[in-house]
């Protein structure tokens, strides 16, 4: 009797193949419905993903544009920027502005702790008729304000000055000697947990300057810590501190300080670089002096003895006499300017970086 044909059936190859369709449909089913309920891009494959398209507002110092990497602050982060007293930091955040409100921009001025100087500002660039200003009472109000611009899009940098002042609402109604702790870190932890996306979807710049405190019981390490808990730090793409490291004059006149920034994290660029440049007592930021002493590293321009010269001519005996030199003229200012930017590769407008995701713990510091 012959043996019985082998009733011929699918293989486990099709019957794979056939389940992997009917998954990445229902994948493709799933995405679909999360995109039309929550928008585009809200899920995606991570090699899908475009490289992320930052863009730079420059800080008005060419040697802090440099030190940060990518000519500027980038547009759509977290700016934290803090220091000593009187080194110069609501100076760094204006020229931020300036140089927003040059571009076309808009800018907005959180005033918590009710110290700004309108005549100064005006003499840093910023063009005080159309800045935003808020001097809020509370800190709830100050970050509501924030969050109201960031929401509206229309706004190209909010600084927030500063952190230490955002007094908590019910600190604000206690008594004097009430313990109030951890009140003002759970607040910024709150507000940044709101902010960080709103602020990640738009093109806007949200800068927190802070102060400094000291650790109490330090025997060994850094003391300085700054106030507002821990969430701020992590939240920060960029974060400088910026030192006074020595005082100009003129002859006998004091005529500003030396200022040092380091870029202690930065999420776009490379960090822990330095930046040197000078604050000029009512006019702010050396832009010549930055370009003076970029150029004379670079061999640029020439130095010999107390003298400077460029291409052979001499612009000046001593740093202030080359810098006012440069001041004066313009147009060989940014002729060395361009060469500086040539030699480092680097022009102030955008750059792409890949997305990142930071795992951040603690969120919630309570350290006051």
């Amino acid at each position: 009797m012959a043996k019985a044909d082998k009733v011929p059936g699918k293989s486990s190859q099709e019957v794979n193949q056939k389940l992997s369709s009917d998954r990445a449909r229902a994948l493709d089913a799933a995405l679909n419905q999360i995109e039309k309920q929550f928008g585009k891009g809200a899920v995606m494959k991570l090699g899908e993903k475009a490289a992320m398209h930052v863009e730079v507002i420059p800080t008005g110092a060419l040697s802090l544009d440099i030190a940060l990497g990518v000519g500027g602050v980038p547009r759509g982060r977290v700016v934290e920027i803090f220091g000593p007293e009187s080194s110069g930091k609501t100076t760094v955040a204006l020229h931020i502005i300036a140089e927003a409100q040059h571009a076309g921009g808009t800018a907005a001025f959180i005033d918590a702790e009710h110290a700004l100087d309108p005549g100064y500002a005006a003499r840093l660039g910023v063009d005080i008729d159309n800045l935003i200003v808020s001097q809020p009472d509370t800190g709830e109000q100050a970050l509501e304000i924030t969050e109201a611009l960031v929401r509206s899009g229309a706004v190209d940098v909010i600084v927030v000055d500063s952190v230490a002042a955002l007094v908590p609402k019910a600190e604000i109604d206690g008594e004097m000697g009430d313990s109030h702790v951890g009140l003002q870190a759970r607040l910024m932890s709150q507000a940044l947990r709101k902010l960080a996306g709103v602020i990640s979807k738009s093109s806007t710049i949200a800068i927190f300057i802070n102060q400094l405190r000291e650790k109490v019981g330090i025997m060994f390490g850094n003391p300085e810590t700054t106030p507002g808990g821990r969430a701020l730090k992590f939240y920060a793409s960029v974060r400088l501190d910026v030192r006074k490291t020595e005082t100009l004059r003129n002859g006998t006149d004091i005529i500003g300080t030396r200022t040092k920034v380091k870029v202690v994290k930065n999420k776009v660029a490379p960090p822990f670089k330095d930046a040197e440049f000078d604050i000029i007592y009512g006019e702010g930021i050396s832009k010549e002096g930055c370009i003076l002493d970029l150029a004379v590293n670079m061999d640029i321009l020439e130095k010999s003895g107390a003298w400077f010269s460029y291409q052979g001519q001499r612009i000046g005996n001593g740093r202030e006499n080359a810098r006012m030199f440069l001041k004066n003229n313009p147009a060989m200012r940014d002729e060395i300017e361009q060469k500086i930017r040539a030699s480092i590769n680097q022009v102030p407008v955008s750059f792409e970086a890949p997305e990142e995701n930071e795992n951040e713990e603690d969120i919630l510091g309570l350290n006051l």
